[in-house]
Parts: C-alpha cells; sequence; structure tokens
C-alpha cells in the first residue's frame, strides 16, 4: 500500500504546515502575519486644553476703548456710583476697556467709567504702564462692590468713577464724582491719614515706602511719570492726607 501511506504522509505534512501558519500569525515573528480581524482600540482621548484666558503670550496688543454709557452700563451704574445731583451727567460719562497685566505677568481686559474729556489722556497713560508691564491686582467697576470704595479697596481694585464726597473733606465732591480721578493697587499704595495710619490691614506693610514692593507707586517712577507726561498729579506728593494710589488731572 505504498500509494496510501504517501497520502498520509502528505495529508500529515499540510496540516502541520497550516498549524505552524496559524501559530506565526499570532506571535508576529514567524514569518508574514495575516490580517487582524478584531475590532480597532477606541483612541485615547487627549486632555482638554489649558485655559488661554488670561495669557501671557507676548506681543499681545494694548486694548483701550471708550464708549458712551449705554443701557447696560446705566443699569450697572445707575442707583450705585451714579445718582441723582451727581455732579456730571451720566451723558458726559464714557464706559473704558483697557488691557493690563497681573502680577502674575498675565494679560488682562479690565473696565473703568470716566469723564468723556479725559479719555486721551487716561489711555496715553495706561498704555505707558502697559507697554512697561506695571502689574495691576484688579481693574473692575466701584459697581461690582454696591459703589462702596471701601470693600473696592479691600481687594486691591483699581477705579475711576464713583460719584462721593472727598475723603476727610465734608461737602466737597472728589474728582472721582467726575471721573477725572483714579486710583491704583489702593492696597499698595494707601490713603494716609494726617496721623500716618490707614483704615486698611492689609495696606498697614506699605506705609513703609522706603521698601519698593511691585504694584507700589513711588516719586519719580515710571507711573509717576506717564501720568505727569499726560498733565496728571500724584496725590503721593501731597503734604497731608497722602493719597499714594491717587491720580487727578486738577491735583484733588
Amino acid at each position: 500500500m505504498p500509494v496510501i501511506r504517501s497520502a498520509v504522509v502528505i495529508g500529515i505534512v499540510f496540516a502541520i504546515s497550516a498549524c505552524s501558519s496559524a501559530g506565526g500569525s499570532g506571535g508576529g515573528h514567524n514569518g508574514a502575519s495575516t490580517k487582524d480581524t478584531r475590532p480597532a482600540a477606541e483612541p485615547v482621548p487627549k486632555s482638554a486644553p489649558a485655559a488661554t484666558t488670561p495669557t501671557t503670550a507676548a506681543g499681545l496688543p494694548f486694548v483701550f476703548t471708550a464708549v458712551p454709557v449705554d443701557a447696560a452700563s446705566r443699569a450697572r451704574i445707575v442707583g450705585s456710583s451714579w445718582h441723582e445731583g451727581c455732579p456730571v451727567p451720566l451723558e458726559d460719562l464714557r464706559y473704558v476697556r483697557v488691557s493690563y497685566w497681573d502680577f502674575d505677568g498675565a494679560f488682562h481686559v479690565g473696565e473703568l467709567v470716566v469723564h468723556a474729556d479725559v479719555t486721551t489722556a487716561l489711555e496715553a497713560a495706561l498704555h505707558s504702564l502697559f507697554d512697561q508691564k506695571y502689574p495691576v491686582r484688579s481693574m473692575r467697576l466701584v459697581d461690582d462692590f454696591g459703589g462702596d470704595d471701601f470693600a473696592s479697596i479691600e481687594v486691591d481694585n483699581s477705579s475711576a468713577f464713583n460719584c462721593r464726597q472727598r475723603t476727610d473733606t465734608a461737602g466737597e465732591w472728589s474728582q472721582h464724582s467726575y471721573g477725572r480721578a483714579i486710583d491704583l493697587n489702593p492696597i499698595e499704595n494707601p490713603y494716609v491719614s494726617t496721623a500716618g495710619s490707614t483704615a486698611h490691614p492689609a495696606s498697614r506693610p506699605y506705609l513703609d515706602r522706603a521698601n519698593v514692593r511691585p504694584g507700589m507707586v513711588t516719586a519719580g517712577d515710571l507711573v509717576v511719570q506717564a501720568f505727569a507726561a499726560v498733565g496728571w498729579e500724584w496725590g503721593g506728593a501731597w503734604s497731608g492726607p497722602i493719597d499714594y494710589q491717587h491720580f487727578s488731572r486738577d491735583n484733588r
């Protein structure tokens, strides 16, 4: 039966060859692999991109826009920073959006309300501060604090318009009441009474003006120079009380 034995041998060879091919496709090292028919694995989701606002990207442009107080802005300020009897009509005020750098070097766009006749000067001064990376803690309307100047200062907020009396001077409007003054970093630059004190505990370390720290305004520095260039005066040069945070067109 040589023919039958040959057929059996040939069949066994083919069977062994088929098993060898199947095993090789699984390991990937024994000859050409066969096509994998298993469903593809789900892609691993990427992490969400980090927030980009605020940003420290270089080359960001200075932003300054000043527009008449519209209905939305009126709703925020009427009954708060502005009320009947204020020495300036709403029509003379401008809502400003302006860019600044914070203490971490991040870019922000803040907001102010000022008188229409100081927008050009204020734009030039704040542009200079922006270019020189002067840090500002916060720049929000005082209306976000219910028109309360004290509350605004407590969070180190820089602001401009607020219809109120002068501090320690009854019966006289502050220049903030006209929108012709701005206060910068009021914690680092406190209002100092004639007794040499401040009403804000966080400001007490800054009564020492010789120890210059970020955000402080000192005689002849870049902030004083920027405002002097547009004809504004600094309250830090007053004989007393001294208002280190304060800049105004009429030195009041």
